[in-house]
């Protein structure tokens, strides 16, 4: 099946108070294993391998082959090509969408809406920059679980922009830490650059340059940018100090030219 709302939450057990694990977005696959008479599906997400319980009424049989995915944190959708049109929906950076056909600014969709066509890229094309992927995403408030403009967590922020520049990764930090990119050691043992993934137990942040920081946090509620040093000192309290660095494959080329999707 496919999610066919701009969000829809992934939760450990069919309630809507139960734990948010993930998040899936629009045109995300999903294989359901079970439907409960209450509304829930029981599936797994394409996209990162993730089981839980998504409502079903956020998920369609109907599947259409994305050809293009929003580009910028959200987007708009409306009923006519026109921007003083009432929106019909917004959807969130990554979601999958099947253009028809570009009506001046507009991309007609395959449901009839038509969203802004400087806000979808080519489903084939990729952002050349992760990190300034994430950038956009900076004060987006923090959500345990989120992946979307709705909300982030620390990984999904991560995750986000690997994906938007098409690089796929495991979802969650511990994931990312043991098995994702090229390892750089100990924290402290190296000169980080920008895109280098620094991991607490628990926590994950990226670097913008050799000294800043960007990271969904707790502390901010939000994505924030702000030193590492200070980040450093501010969560020692909660997860100790940094553990490992990694530097994700694409900003190895030299040493991996064919490595897109980790090690």
């Amino acid at each position: 099946m496919q999610v066919v709302e701009p969000v829809a939450d992934v939760r450990r057990d069919p309630r809507l108070d139960a734990a948010l694990d993930t998040q899936a977005v629009c045109g995300d696959t999903v294989t359901i294993y079970e439907e409960t008479a209450e509304g829930w599906a029981w599936g797994q997400l394409a996209s990162d391998g993730y089981v839980g319980y998504l409502p079903s009424s956020t998920l369609s049989k109907n599947l259409r082959h994305p050809t293009h995915r929003v580009n910028v944190p959200t987007t708009l959708t409306y009923t006519a090509a026109n921007i003083k049109q009432q929106p019909v929906e917004h959807l969130p950076m990554g979601a999958g969408v099947a253009v028809v056909e570009q009506a001046g600014d507009f991309c007609r969709l395959s449901t009839g809406r038509y969203a802004w066509a400087l806000h979808l890229s080519a489903i084939e094309t990729f952002a050349e920059d992760f990190v300034a992927v994430c950038e956009q995403l900076i004060s987006i408030p923090y959500l345990w679980g989120g992946t979307s403009a709705w909300g982030l967590d620390c990984s999904g922020l991560v995750c986000t922009g690997l994906r938007m520049a098409g690089i796929e990764c495991p979802r969650d930090s511990d994931m990312l830490e043991n098995s994702f990119g090229i390892p750089l050691g100990a924290f402290g043992e190296q000169s980080l650059q920008r895109g280098d993934l620094v991991f607490w137990k628990g926590h994950i942040g990226i670097m913008r340059d050799e000294a800043t920081l960007l990271h969904a946090n707790g502390y901010h509620m939000q994505v924030a940018s702000e030193p590492l040093v200070g980040a450093v000192d501010r969560i020692a309290h909660l997860y100790a100090q940094p553990t490992t660095c990694r530097r994700p494959p694409a900003l190895s080329a030299a040493a991996a030219p064919q490595d897109r999707t980790g090690s």
